[in-house]
């Protein structure tokens, strides 16, 4: 048995972790090679292989496949058994006649059943950025680099009488501040991201209900969170505001004007999906008049301008869309697209779910907390239609 990998750069540019895992998984159970084109290099995988009746398993990542006429495709492949394809964003470039003509030959073809792979990664960023916008952590480091009016604020005289700064007191009272235990977190969406970003908000005290009408029951009881059926209701009494949804053409402002004018004075809103799925216009309005604070590490428009009024503000916490990209992230993007295949499973190819699989790293490939917890909305594909306007409660 031969196993091959073949991946381009453009792939590797988003995914720098993956082919190497993929390389350690399948050395340990034989003759393996990886096969990287360079940018630039359009070559397909049929022209980028020597002796290719020699693979049984083939992952190729990033490079097209010649899509033959007569159906033959892969035919120098001939002893293929198993094979996934994929690009950075999406299944590959492995055309459904293609994708038949495999299947014709009794070639299992793996893809990515879901987008977990990153779900660990942004729930865990979105806690950070609300903590940090609960703490204004950014704004204290960024001011103890300019001068010491972080540190003056101890000093006896500069305070300025009860529920004021001082000592260590550094929070702004205008907006959600202090401790995640006891404040009331919202969530949009009980997905992957979603549900484990309730789960941690709960472990810590906070009081969380989510909206979400096309995630199983367990999405929520097993989170934490109360499943609240209307989506008026739910951003009416938020401390904090976190909406975690993927963009589509039905999440696509599905938080309108009127949920984010409907928000409490001083709410703190977490965005680490995207932020399409807000009307931005009116979140600015509000953030930018100190009635929101805002935590977010995606934007209307990316790269943000370094002109734009959010950056450097007081109510604002703001990263550079970086918060799935970890080499976490990196290896589960692997273990989920072949290890989670039950064809793999049933063959017992000795692809097994390790909690640890990197010599290097024993803590990386460790497995999420809510295994399984998946929202439609979270699947690839176009998500069944959302109402964006729910009806009242009863």
């Amino acid at each position: 048995m031969k196993s091959l990998i073949v991946v381009h750069a453009e792939f590797e540019a988003h995914w720098p972790f993956v082919a190497d895992h993929w390389l350690e998984r399948w050395s340990d159970q034989g003759e393996t090679e990886l096969i990287r084109l360079a940018r630039g290099d359009r070559r397909t995988v049929q022209e980028g292989v020597v002796a290719p009746q020699q693979v049984t398993r083939l992952a190729c990542l990033g490079v097209p496949v010649d899509d033959a006429e007569d159906g033959a495709c892969l035919a120098d492949f001939s002893a293929l058994r198993e094979a996934a394809f994929a690009n950075a964003y999406g299944h590959g470039n492995l055309s459904e006649t293609c994708r038949a003509a495999l299947r014709s030959r009794g070639v299992r073809v793996y893809t990515q059943v879901s987008e977990g792979f990153w779900g660990e990664s942004v729930a865990e960023f979105a806690l950070a950025l609300t903590i940090c916008g609960l703490r204004r952590i950014p704004q204290l480091y960024h001011e103890m680099l300019a001068d010491h009016a972080a540190w003056d604020r101890y000093a006896p005289e500069n305070n300025q009488g009860p529920g004021q700064l001082g000592a260590q007191f550094s929070d702004d009272v205008r907006f959600a501040n202090g401790t995640i235990t006891g404040k009331r977190v919202r969530i949009v969406g009980a997905g992957n991201i979603g549900s484990r970003y309730a789960s941690f908000a709960s472990m810590m005290g906070a009081e969380v209900a989510a909206w979400d009408p096309f995630a199983p029951e367990p999405n929520f009881h097993r989170a934490g969170s109360r499943r609240e059926w209307h989506l008026g209701s739910l951003v009416q009494d938020a401390e904090i505001f976190a909406p975690m949804l993927p963009i589509s053409d039905s999440t696509r402002g599905l938080i309108t004007a009127s949920h984010i004018d409907a928000l409490p004075t001083g709410c703190l809103v977490v965005l680490a999906t995207r932020a399409g799925i807000c009307d931005v216009p009116a979140l600015r309005r509000r953030v930018l008049a100190d009635e929101l604070t805002l935590a977010a590490d995606v934007f209307d428009i990316e790269p943000l301008p370094l002109g734009d009024p959010l950056l450097g503000r007081h109510n604002v916490v703001h990263t550079p869309h970086i918060a799935g990209r970890t080499r976490d992230a990196n290896v589960q993007w692997v273990e989920r697209c072949w290890c989670n295949s039950s064809a793999a499973s049933r063959e017992g190819d000795g692809w097994t779910r390790r909690a640890s699989v990197r010599k290097s790293m024993s803590m990386a490939a460790r497995r999420p907390t809510l295994t399984g917890l998946v929202s439609t909305v979270d699947r690839p594909g176009p998500p069944p239609p959302i109402e964006v306007h729910t009806p009242s409660r009863p």
